[in-house]
């Protein structure tokens, strides 16, 4: 594409269209840009419209698009092509930081986070002066331009807060700091300066508060993974400043909006955020600072509202007194009874209440409210944080805190019980109060591991929980009915199983309740249940209990997705189909899976139109997956009425181009296929040649279900592909060499093949098997890896025991003479000791065993130097330890890595493939088979056998295969 006018108006025209909310122009927009950015000059186009064009909305558009286009492409795949060439790279680094800096901030965020994605992959070897030419701009003394660079830095460097320790990361880190630190601080000091200077400017300060902000979160980011040199140098600077800033109060910073946070509540946020860093992992060089920091803080958390917008300060605040409170050496701070009865009443107790705002998102967002509570996502609520400091505290003060706290509960309770439709809000931070104080350990798939035995925690289920779900109306204080019902979920392992068992009908009738908080705390609650494991390792609740409730349950279960709100609910699709009532009714389920399978094809086609929440897509054919294998195992033919049902929708989904959803199909129908017993129906026939279209293997999340699903075909009709669809095998054959070339794909290219040479007729692969033998030793020749050589060995034992150990000596020596040996002698001999897997092992066993007793050159040409050798390595393969030795430089070679938003492949637990042994009952005992083997070619050659084996073969072998041969009964003539 030139950098013309023409293409400049063509692309404004297509990115208006991306913004239409009719799909029938949207999409075919999409696809158009999508078709385009492999072409030279697509991103300087984007940046020239960005920076040129006279509309805001196309200029956002183009950025936003700018930025997709680099997460998507910037990375480069080995094996892969390149997907932005060369010239582009260069002008993209040269143009992008000018071009971000001068642009308003809505382009400048798109563009800065497009300069990090850059930064990620380039920094600092294939951009070494990124970091001199933002530094400059420190000195520009525009904000603007110094607030730009700042949140490039912060998006650049905050990934040093997750990365793993590393030579390569202490590196880099040590290069940005002798670069950045001493600019940092100096701006950091001039900065306060202009914020005296500029007291009384109201507009000044918003800007040169937002720059205080970034240069806090730098801070945190470049002291994360450990304390460099240059901020221990000049602690007293940044330390003195923070606490300054903590106790500063500017009522020009201050805003009237209740639910967002100002400049002032996030700086003071970040500076918690940094104290708490240092209190936590440079306690001893931040000791000087500590206690000043710790009444600054103690002092904000004792004045500071209950409004939303203090919510992210006042919970760092509160992680800061608990990152203090469980380190031994400040244990001293906390030790008086007067001061922990403070932090408890004055600290603890206010930030548990359940505010008016908290109704609202329970009422009115409750997707965001269930992620935050059930999740964990709740780090910075207040809630959260008070609970983290009671935990804390009992680290070291358990009896006591428990004491305080008994007290407060019991109040709370009475106060509920005076009045309980006014009240209700005190019973709810007793619940919440007394399971922070009872948890102390807690995982998500096991709830609480470890309780604090001062709380009993059935007596109060028992008086404080049950009733609330006994109550006559599902919908009365929902609240309280959602405390009750995670207080089962998190102290599911502490309350005794007759409680719970009382407990499942309670929570099955909550199915019903309106508030979808209540409705899907109960379906989360009752898949919890069903997965907890009891003696035996048998699931604690059994189907005998559960069948009286099963249809009840169904019919809840859906009634619950037809609710207001809760159409795509992930955990009660999760609930239904991973409640186990499938899995542990199993065959009695069987009566309702036709109207089951019937909601979900209705489901599945609608959220087709709009695939958005990807959980709840997964759970939904994974119960469709688990509906077809409970029915198939008990009835094989019900498969076709499955058929029926699903493949009008599944046609939909792939003709739509359904991205998000092929994987799954991809998946399901090979599960279908895989129950046919005999011949392909011809449904199947006339989608094969569509599964070979290039465009299908483009996308990675496609390729192994793809290649699963033409196993199945394979499998299942081999014989009908070669009469009806033969000319169909080359575009097969195309597919494993695309797969084949790739370092990440080429054991799927192996899978293929082995299913081909497996299932084919011999005849109808003739022409190509000479051909498919060059590709792979050009293959080893270019770039030879581990996973290679031992999907490699498989291959050529499998054709051995397929086609005979003579007809692969033949092949190999036919594309250049002598090949043969060198096969046995460079990769067979050395590398079959990295063959892992026992059906992998076996075939080799096998083939190998052909090749020493079915191969008459192995017996008379020069090869003959090869079979003792030969034969000492299957010994080995049998007898000594697995090499799982990796070369140095392949160390990361197969992680399936995809840059950026792509489907990626999601494997369905129930649409699992069992393993398949191509050998099977043709061989039971590879060491048996070998021994009789032997004894079969030393009654064709006599005396040649033994006296090959007392020449050659060392005497640990030698001592193995008389073994052998003794089991089998069978001696060597």
């Amino acid at each position: 594409m030139e950098l013309s006018d023409a293409n400049l108006q063509t692309l404004t025209e297509y990115l208006k269209k991306t913004l239409d909310p009719d799909p029938a122009i949207r999409r075919p927009a999409e696809k158009f840009l999508e078709s385009v950015e492999g072409s030279q000059n697509y991103p300087l186009l984007l940046l020239t419209l960005l920076e040129k064009s006279q509309e805001n909305v196309i200029k956002v558009c183009a950025s936003v698009t700018f930025k997709n286009y680099i997460k998507r492409n910037w990375r480069i795949v080995e094996d892969e092509p390149n997907k932005i060439c060369e010239s582009d790279r260069i002008a993209i680094k040269a143009n992008i930081v000018p071009l971000m800096l001068s642009s308003p901030e809505q382009i400048q965020k798109q563009l800065s986070d497009a300069i990090s994605i850059i930064g990620r992959e380039d920094f600092p070897q294939k951009w070494p002066d990124l970091l001199t030419e933002m530094v400059n701009r420190f000195q520009s003394g525009d904000f603007h331009v110094i607030n730009g660079v700042l949140r490039t830095a912060h998006s650049l460097f905050k990934r040093y807060r997750h990365e793993f320790k590393s030579n390569e990361l202490w590196t880099e880190i040590k290069l940005v700091l002798d670069a950045f630190a001493l600019p940092l601080t100096n701006l950091f000091k001039a900065t306060i300066e202009l914020c005296s200077t500029h007291a009384n400017d109201a507009s000044a300060l918003k800007v040169l508060f937002s720059s205080l902000i970034l240069i806090a979160k730098l801070f945190y980011s470049l002291n994360f993974q450990d304390l460099p040199e240059f901020f221990e140098d000049n602690m007293e600077t940044w330390m003195t400043n923070f606490h300054s800033l903590l106790t500063l109060d500017n009522k020009l910073l201050q805003t009237d909006d209740e639910e967002e946070a100002g400049l002032l509540e996030l700086l003071k946020s970040q500076i918690c955020d940094n104290a708490a860093l240092y209190a936590q992992k440079y306690d001893e060089e931040f000791q000087p600072y500590l206690p000043r920091f710790v009444t600054a803080i103690w002092n904000l958390l004792v004045t500071t509202g209950q409004e939303v917008k203090y919510d992210l300060l006042v919970s760092n605040a509160i992680q800061f007194l608990a990152s203090v409170c469980e380190r031994p050496h400040y244990k001293h701070l906390f030790e008086d009874q007067n001061t922990l009865t403070s932090i408890c009443e004055k600290v603890i107790v206010p930030n548990m209440e359940f505010r008016a705002a908290d109704e609202e998102a329970f009422e009115d967002n409750s997707e965001e409210y269930i992620r935050r509570d059930l999740e964990g996502s709740d780090i910075d609520t207040r809630r959260r944080a008070a609970c983290d400091l009671v935990r804390g505290l009992c680290k070291f003060f358990e009896g006591p805190v428990t004491g305080i706290f008994s007290g407060y509960v019991n109040s709370m309770l009475q106060e509920y019980a005076k009045n309980p439709s006014v009240n209700w809000k005190h019973k709810d931070a007793a619940i919440y109060l007394v399971t922070s104080l009872a948890s102390k350990a807690q995982t998500q798939k096991h709830g609480i591991t470890q309780a604090n035995e001062l709380v009993n925690l059935t007596e109060f289920f028992v008086n404080h929980i049950q009733p609330d779900l006994k109550s006559a109306s599902v919908n009365e204080f929902p609240v309280l009915k959602a405390d009750g019902i995670k207080y089962i979920m998190i102290f599911r392992n502490q309350v005794p199983k007759e409680q719970l068992l009382v407990s499942i009908p309670l929570l099955i009738n909550h199915l019903q309740a309106e508030s979808i908080v209540v409705h899907t705390y109960a379906a989360h609650a009752l898949e919890r249940l069903f997965t907890m494991r009891g003696t035996n390792n048998t699931t604690l609740i059994t189907a005998a209990e559960m069948a009286p409730f099963v249809e009840v349950l169904l019919t809840n279960l859906f009634k619950a997705l037809t609710l207001p709100g809760s159409s795509e609910n992930e955990y009660i699709m999760k609930g239904k189909c991973f409640m186990r009532v499938f899995s542990l009714l199993q065959e009695s389920i069987i009566p309702y899976i036709p109207s089951v399978i019937t909601q979900l094809t209705q489901k599945l086609l609608a959220v087709s139109k709009n695939p958005s929440k990807p959980h709840f897509n997964h759970y939904m054919f994974e119960s469709i997956c688990l509906s077809i294998r409970i029915t198939c195992k008990a009835n094989p033919d019900a498969v076709g009425s499955f058929e029926e049902a699903l493949f009008m929708v599944f046609t939909e989904i792939l003709q739509n181009d359904v991205q998000e959803f092929i994987p799954y199909v991809f998946q399901v129908m090979s599960l279908l296929l895989e129950m046919h017993k005999n011949e392909i129906p011809s449904s199947y026939m006339a989608l094969f040649p569509h599964l070979l279209q290039p465009v299908l293997w483009e996308r990675t999340g496609n390729i192994p279900p793809l290649v699963r699903l033409l196993q199945a075909y394979l499998e299942r009709g081999a014989n009908t592909i070669a009469s009806a669809a033969a000319d169909k095998i080359p575009g097969l054959l195309g597919v494993f060499q695309k797969l084949i070339a790739s370092k990440a794909n080429d054991h799927q290219g192996f899978y293929l093949l082995n299913s081909i040479i497996e299932h084919m007729p011999p005849e109808s692969v003739d022409q190509y098997r000479k051909q498919i033998f060059i590709l792979l030793f050009q293959r080893l020749q270019n770039s030879k890896t581990t996973k290679f050589i031992k999907s490699f060995l498989v291959f050529i034992n499998l054709y051995c025991i397929k086609y005979g150990a003579l007809a692969l000596q033949e092949i190999f020596d036919s594309i250049q003479p002598k090949m043969f040996g060198m096969v046995l002698e460079k990769i067979i001999i050395p590398e079959i000791q990295k063959v892992s897997g026992q059906v992998e092992k076996k075939i080799c066993a096998v083939g190998i065993t052909k090749i020493l007793t079915e191969c008459p050159p192995m017996m008379d040409t020069e090869y003959t130097k090869l079979w003792t050798p030969l034969l000492q390595a299957l010994i080995g393969l049998f007898e000594l330890p697995e090499d799982d030795t990796i070369p140095d430089e392949e160390h990361f070679i197969d992680i399936e890595d995809t840059p950026g938003y792509q489907t990626a492949f999601s494997q369905l637990a129930f649409a699992g493939k069992k393993e398949h042994d191509p050998v099977g009952q043709m061989v039971n005992n590879p060491r048996i088979h070998l021994a009789q083997s032997l004894h079969k070619l030393s009654t064709a050659c006599p005396g040649r056998v033994p006296s090959m084996l007392s020449t050659s073969l060392n005497a640990e072998a030698l001592q193995y295969l008389q073994g052998y041969l003794q089991a089998a009964s069978v001696t060597l003539l």
